[in-house]
């Protein structure tokens, strides 16, 4: 592939090098921002507000937050299924007692 550069890993980092962006004629008017000139390829460029700077930030810790709760559900079940586990056993356990209590009685 021989790309010059992306939208997002553009070919060089000076915005008066880079090509001027330019609309498609199949998009409807209105649609994208207008064709700018190398002149106003800077300001245009260099708009990057600070929320759009912490946008990675605020990526990173919504990601987190949904494996701390994927976490925190997968802990709450493997507890539920202890306590299952456990409650069988101490069920078995009464009835085993209670056969040999009523043994014990029979005698």
């Amino acid at each position: 592939m021989n790309r010059i550069g992306t939208i997002d890993r553009p070919h060089t980092h000076d915005p008066k090098k880079q090509a001027p962006m330019t609309s498609l004629a199949s998009e409807p008017f209105g649609s994208a921002t207008p064709a700018v000139t190398t002149i106003g390829a800077n300001d245009s460029r260099q708009n990057r507000t600070r929320e759009m700077q912490l946008i990675p930030e605020a990526l990173a810790r919504a990601h987190m937050h949904e494996l701390l709760r994927e976490a925190e559900a997968e802990r709450r079940a493997v507890r539920l299924v202890a306590a299952r586990r456990m409650q069988r056993r101490a069920e078995r356990t009464a009835l085993r007692a209670r056969r040999a209590l009523a043994m014990a009685v029979m005698q």
